[in-house]
């Protein structure tokens, strides 16, 4: 067993930097990397391609991670992502880490145009065919690293067995310890925690409110949480969600309280935690990051 990849405390989870040209986005890498951030975490949905938005980024900073959250094993075949994978990790030693998953029905379906009847066998077997895919080209020096987004028990495990660790997304501190049950203490658990520094209760549950909007709709987060917590109902997750469910998945409030509940995380078994920061606007939050660098004595 490789040993365990180390990629800080700390993290970056920030979809802004699809919003902004690559150059850009670089330069904001080689700022989180100054401010001792341990990786940075980029997504796949109608954005860039997640392969090529890493290579872009790996452009920055000189030891910070670039971790895919999350690369859709519906976007490429097994073999293409094992021959990205390798590749980017030749490029980038310790530098890359794959962060993969399934999606959802109506990204898949609606507008891939995929059969999303079987999600987790369709994992099991691209993990499989990633491994056996044919790779002819100069092989990396370090062991290419991939995490599962796993919220259940059977992803959990699969992760556990077939994976590095998994990254959690839209979960409270309660599913960090469930998901640390399933994995065993030599995983890596990346967790992701949006945050939202606004101390009004009213503005900052709206800030809020423009993240989980996103995916109070989607069965795979709503199941993870009813299942965890069969108090929370249908009407929780109305529209963007209860005042309890945004309170359950977004830490808002002062710098403290984001600590505390970054704290939790960790209390809770993460190895890591991904903060994404929440302002309701589409700037990328540079000041913010700059702020949490402090408050977690990173740099």
């Amino acid at each position: 067993m490789a040993p365990p990849v180390d990629i800080g405390r700390i993290g970056i989870w920030q979809f802004q930097l699809d919003l902004v040209p690559s150059g850009q986005a670089v330069e904001h890498v080689d700022e989180l990397d100054e401010l001792g951030f341990g990786a940075v975490w980029t997504p796949e949905a109608v954005g860039r391609e997640a392969f090529t938005s890493a290579a872009l980024l790996l452009r920055g900073g000189t030891d910070i991670v670039v971790a895919t959250g999350i690369a859709s094993i519906w976007a490429r075949d097994p073999m293409a992502a094992g021959a990205a994978h390798k590749t980017l990790t030749e490029a980038y030693p310790d530098r890359f880490l794959l962060g993969l998953g399934v999606s959802h029905q109506p990204m898949v379906e609606g507008i891939r145009g995929h059969d999303y009847s079987k999600p987790y066998s369709a994992m099991k077997e691209y993990l499989a065919a990633m491994d056996k895919g044919l790779f002819f080209a100069a092989e990396p020096t370090s062991p290419p690293r991939r995490v599962l987004a796993a919220l259940r028990p059977k992803m959990l495990e699969l992760a556990r067995d077939q994976a590095d660790g998994a990254h959690p997304y839209f979960v409270p501190p309660e599913h960090t310890a469930l998901a640390r049950a399933a994995l065993g203490p030599d995983r890596l658990l990346a967790v992701e925690q949006a945050v939202v520094l606004d101390t009004d209760p009213t503005s900052a549950r709206e800030k809020a409110r423009s993240h989980t909007r996103i995916y109070t709709g989607l069965p795979n987060y709503k199941g993870n949480i009813q299942r965890m917590d069969p108090s929370f109902t249908d009407e929780d997750f109305a529209e963007a969600g209860s005042d309890r469910l945004v309170d359950h998945i977004v830490a808002w409030g002062s710098m403290d309280d984001v600590v505390a509940r970054v704290q939790a995380h960790l209390d809770a078994g993460a190895d890591h935690v991904c903060i994404q920061v929440i302002d309701g606007a589409t700037d990328v939050p540079v000041q913010t990051w700059r702020d949490l660098s402090a408050a977690f004595s990173l740099a």
